[in-house]
């Protein structure tokens, strides 16, 4: 799988996993993080390697339809970006008159940006 693939996946179990059958999360963790082939997932959830490999797709399916009906981490990462663009803005304005206020600002602004991967890692 590719590395790119594999992140992407990664970011819409963390978003949408709780969404999913105990058994699909079960099938998607083991094959996605823990790096089992679909043998070794069918034998440690009890089914083929064959019914591994549908849970796993329909999983991988529904992630997507989520993220394509919900948007969440699309605007998750507009926000991020906003947030990035209003930060490097206001470090421009910086004077040595308001450097502390300025200071502050992008300490809140960082803040904020951090606390958006914490509530993506929340789900």
């Amino acid at each position: 799988m590719m590395l790119e693939r594999l992140f992407h996946l990664a970011e819409l179990f963390d978003m949408y996993g709780m969404l999913l059958t105990e058994k699909q999360r079960r099938c998607l963790e083991l094959h996605l993080f823990d790096d089992f082939s679909l043998a070794e997932v069918g034998e440690a959830v009890g089914v083929s390697r064959q019914a591994a490999y549908d849970i796993i797709h329909r999983s991988e399916q529904a992630l997507e339809g989520y993220e394509e009906k919900l948007g969440l981490l699309r605007r998750l990462a507009k926000e991020h970006e906003e947030l990035a663009a209003i930060g490097e803005a206001i470090r421009k304005l910086r004077t040595e008159e308001n450097d502390v206020a300025v200071e502050a600002v992008l300490q809140r602004i960082s803040r904020l940006l951090g606390a958006q991967r914490e509530v993506q890692h929340d789900f």
